[in-house]
């Protein structure tokens, strides 16, 4: 679905992208992630053709965004932090507008869908201006949603949405793209949000792609010590239990382990003496994975 190869971009004589590679395959969902101005924003600018790069290859569902980007944007949703609502007018008028800009079929049928999809229906004759940021990002990925697209390019689409509207998205990207096949990149920082809707991730920083893998394989790859926190009654003594270390924390016990291969055999070992209630791998979180992998590659 997308193709970028040796992507570059600068601006005002600053590079922004250096030689950025990565692939997103149809029904995918790529989270893009990375700190401030390490070219997240700026790569999905180019991926909807909004801005061109100064050099190398973009394809998206198979056409050049330079050349072809009107029926790249038509075949694509799009919401980053602006929005891009018109704040004068009421929330059913931007949907209309951008229904007929998009040439949507039965568009008032659509619009009182995703108006009550995204808890809007009392609110569809206010104006944007007077909608708090979580509302405003509401409507922003309904209007992205209004020609049913086949590729969506979300930019932190959870910003300004509390913990409530935050579940209520993730859980409907993950419908989408269910029962739609539909195609996400996400960009986000809020790491712990994404981690149970994307599929794979791409690791950008310093302009150039430094790790693209599923959450497994950046695990096997990044993680050298497994941290086990075990919630048991275990008496442990100098630090250490069966040749590893280990650090009682309240009620458990956290073990550093060479791999998780060894784990059942020490949770065995740990029944002959104690109870154990509950035991779990505490630092393979895609966050703590995402720092690991920015240090290896400082």
């Amino acid at each position: 679905m997308i193709v970028a190869e040796g992507v570059q971009k600068s601006f005002q004589g600053r590079t922004i992208l250096s030689d950025m590679s990565f692939g997103v395959k149809e029904g995918e969902i790529v989270g893009l992630l990375g700190p401030n101005g390490a070219g997240k924003t700026t790569t999905v600018r180019l991926l909807n053709g909004v801005i061109r790069p100064d050099a190398g290859t973009i394809r998206v569902g198979g056409l050049d965004p330079v050349t072809e980007g009107d029926p790249v944007r038509a075949m694509s949703g799009i919401l980053t932090e602006g929005a891009g609502l018109y704040h004068e007018m009421s929330a059913v008028e931007n949907l209309r507008f951008f229904a007929k800009l998009y040439g949507v079929k039965r568009a008032d049928s659509r619009i009182h869908d995703l108006l009550r999809q995204f808890d809007l229906q009392a609110h569809r004759d206010k104006a944007v201006g007077q909608f708090s940021t979580g509302m405003k990002k509401r409507l922003g990925l309904a209007k992205a949603l209004l020609h049913e697209p086949k590729l969506l390019f979300l930019d932190e689409p959870t910003n300004g949405l509390d913990p409530d509207g935050i579940r209520e998205v993730m859980g409907y990207l993950k419908e989408l793209n269910r029962e739609f096949g539909t195609t996400i990149l996400l960009c986000s920082h809020v790491l712990h949000q994404i981690e149970e809707v994307c599929t794979r991730y791409v690791f950008l920083d310093g302009g150039r792609v430094i790790e693209d893998g599923t959450l497994a394989e950046i695990e096997a790859k990044y993680l050298r010590t497994v941290t086990l926190r075990v919630e048991t009654d275990l008496i442990v003594a100098g630090g250490q239990y069966a040749g590893y270390e280990a650090v009682r924390q309240e009620q458990a016990v956290e073990f550093a382990l060479p791999s998780k291969d060894v784990i059942p055999g020490l949770l065995r070992q740990i029944l002959q003496e104690a109870s154990v209630y509950t035991a779990e791998i505490v630092n393979r979180d895609l966050e703590t994975l995402y720092f690991q992998v920015r240090r290896e590659h400082q």
